[in-house]
Parts: C-alpha cells; structure tokens; sequence
C-alpha cells in the first residue's frame, strides 16, 4: 500500500512538471494568436476496455500530460506520458479465488512512454484533430492475495492478464503470483476536438484514442477519453 502511494505522489508530480516546465518557453516563443512554436497539454482520462481486455478489466481512470513542437498551425509532434488504473472486471476473478472466504480483488497500472503526430484545423474559436503514434507500453498487474495455479487449469484469458503463463492450452501448475509485469511496443490513433477559453493560446480539449499493445499472450486493447486543457 505504501508503494502504491509513493507511486501515485511520483506520477502526480511528474505531470504537474511536465505542464509547467514549457511556461518559460511560450513566454519567450512570442505567439501570434494561437500560433506557438510550443505545444504541451494536461488532462485527466477514462479508459473503456474493448475486445479480450473487457473480460478482465473494468473502466479506469488516469492523467496524461504532454509537450511538443508545432511545426506549422497544422501539423506537430508530441511527445506523452500517460498513466491509468483499472480494477479487474466484476466476477472475472473466480477462477483464480484461492479460497471461498478470501475475496480477491485487483489492480492494473498501465505506464506509457509515446511519440505522435497531430493534424489539425483549427478556427479562432473550435478546432478538430487526428492525431496517432506509438511507443513504450509497461502494463502491470497487482492481487490483493498470492494465488498458486492448480492442476487441469483450462488456460482462460483471466489467468494470462494476471501474469500466469500457459503450456499446451493449460495454466502451468505451481506459479505463485501476487503481481507481474508486461512491457510491449504499442500503437494508437484518435480524433480529438478543442475550443479556445480566456487569451490565446489555451484552448479545452477533448478526445478519443484507441489504443493497442501486443503484449505477451493477451493484447492490452481500449479506448482514452480525454478531457483537458492545452496551447
């Protein structure tokens, strides 16, 4: 639990950081209207699982922050860090109960390092965007008790996104896991709206991203919706 805290306070400074840290820079980038040589957003996200991660994962909550460089008023490169959490699907984790008295729950942190590009057209007031990339995916998996695989285990979806491995359509008997972790390179592409709030360059954004990891035996698959701010 003191991990977990020391965690969240590290992420949480981190993005406060990462939106701050560009100020300097647009005050000395001389903006003409919306048009900066610097980019850098901040926002809170949901993520909706979808495809084999739906049936192990519920709904989950994060923050993303980023910073970049506006090649021209269309089109920039991003730069983003993003973080969100996840509990395990309601009922999904019965399979892995060790004992009818112990009720086991758990959590899914996932860790992103990315690179993306953005198109936009952008009025005085709203604008719309594509934007994609990819990047450095870190997915890992906490249970709030130790569970060992038994024998004969059919080697369902559950059991490889909590970390157990599989041989020949069955769990390997014997692991003992509390917790593991799976890094991949990943992918993702959205469409994103923004419009202008108080002086140039500040605009509310709002977005939708689908995002895929080809992580060891089960896919990491959903969908970002982002609400924030940025210039």
């Amino acid at each position: 639990m003191n991990r977990c805290k020391r965690n969240l306070r590290n992420i949480v400074s981190f993005l406060v950081i990462a939106m701050a840290a560009p100020q300097p820079f647009l005050a000395q980038d001389q903006c003409g209207g919306d048009e900066c040589k610097v980019n850098t957003n901040l926002a809170m996200i949901i993520s909706v699982p979808v495809s084999q991660t739906a049936q192990v994962s519920s709904i989950g909550w994060g923050m993303v922050a980023g910073a970049g460089y506006n090649l021209n008023k269309q089109n920039a490169l991003i730069g983003e860090f993003m973080w969100n959490r996840a509990s395990n699907s309601a009922g999904s984790l019965k399979p892995l109960q060790p004992t009818p008295s112990v009720k086991l729950t758990g959590n899914t942190d996932l860790f992103t390092l990315t690179g993306n590009y953005r198109f936009e057209l952008r009025g005085a007031l709203v604008g719309t965007y594509l934007i994609g990339g990819g990047g450095w995916y870190l997915r890992n998996t906490s249970l709030s008790a130790k569970v060992t695989s038994g024998t004969n285990t059919p080697c369902a979806p559950v059991w490889v996104w909590w970390g157990f491995s599989c041989s020949l359509g069955m769990v390997t008997a014997g692991q003992s896991l509390e917790s593991s972790n799976s890094s991949a390179l990943g992918a993702n592409l959205g469409i994103g709206f923004t419009v202008r709030v108080g002086e140039s360059p500040y605009r509310l954004y709002t977005e939708a991203r689908y995002h895929y990891i080809p992580q060891k035996n089960i896919n990491t698959q959903f969908v970002a919706a982002t609400l924030g701010i940025r210039y």
